[in-house]
């Protein structure tokens, strides 16, 4: 990963976002040697990816996140701190992701540190790289071992017509929710403006962790929750789709999750963090905006 020049870009009082154009520049290739977020590739992994996208897209629907919601929001599985949490992704292997098999915790330091480099001010946003994707946990057996597609990929709306921009948007012919009228409509069940908190996102780990997060009283602002429960939403964040549902809250927070994101994608490279060297940082981080330990 490069990062150039000595001139970071940061926030003022306002939480307005202050740019730079000396910011993290982004890698051409990921960690294959392919384009980033390349889902048409010939490759054995792409084959694996699309298979993934083809049993999430029948899968998620309306009803199954549901109930998700309900039997997750009791956070009665397990009790940890954040860096124990963080030491079990070694376990797991994301199979929606064409640019990563990596050990996910490397990931999540990649992501850290590109950010902190950039934005040294913002230590909330440090730490929310740190932690945004802690909910792919939900694989492991203690955590429920819940299959891949109902815990990593995109993310999209349940409850309103499935945007073309979702990634391969052909398989929800598939799922349930595409026959029921209710739901094939642009606003489908909601309201012009009704803000993204009430609407039904699909299940995974990025509203798993954002109810760990929100349950168990963390000090982080809006924005780092925000980026914690939408990073996935790519037909919105990197297609524009569904901005129709959000709010001026959302807006706001959206600015934040752009700049997230490009660190989250990008930062995925062979170049591995020496997690003992950055550790006590993060510690000190987690100790500021968590209890020591969480209910999951």
């Amino acid at each position: 990963m490069a990062i150039l020049n000595d001139q970071k870009p940061s926030s003022n009082g306002n939480n307005e976002i202050i740019g730079s154009s000396d910011e993290f520049v982004a890698p051409e290739i990921n960690s294959f040697g392919q384009s980033f977020r390349d889902y048409n590739a010939e490759s054995e992994r792409q084959k694996g990816v699309e298979e993934f996208y083809r049993l999430n897209h029948i899968n998620q629907t309306y009803d199954f996140v549901t109930k998700m919601r309900e039997e997750y929001k009791k956070l009665n599985r397990v009790e940890m701190s954040i860096w124990e949490c963080c030491e079990l992704l070694n376990e797991v292997v994301d199979e929606s992701d064409p640019d990563l098999d990596e050990p996910q915790i490397q990931h999540l330091l990649q992501t850290a540190e590109a950010i902190r480099k950039d934005y040294p001010n913002e230590d909330w946003l440090h730490l929310t790289a740190l932690i945004h994707d802690l909910g792919k946990v939900l694989l492991l057996p203690k955590f429920g071992g819940l299959p891949q597609w109902a815990v990593v990929g995109d993310t999209h709306p349940l409850g309103c017509a499935f945007d073309d921009s979702i990634v391969h948007h052909k398989y929800f012919k598939d799922n349930p929710d595409s026959k029921n009228p209710a739901y094939n409509s642009k606003h489908g069940i909601y309201a012009e403006g009704c803000g993204l908190e009430n609407v039904m996102i699909s299940w995974g780990h990025d509203d798993y962790m954002y109810l760990v997060a929100k349950e168990n009283a963390t000090t982080l602002p809006e924005a780092g929750l925000f980026i914690i429960r939408y990073h996935s939403f790519y037909p919105l964040h990197k297609a524009g789709a569904y901005k129709h549902l959000m709010n001026t809250a959302d807006e706001e927070n959206l600015k934040w999750l752009h700049v997230f994101n490009k660190y989250d994608l990008y930062s995925k490279s062979k170049v591995q963090v020496d997690v003992e060297t950055v550790k006590p940082y993060y510690l000190s981080l987690i100790e500021k905006y968590f209890p020591a330990k969480l209910r999951w």
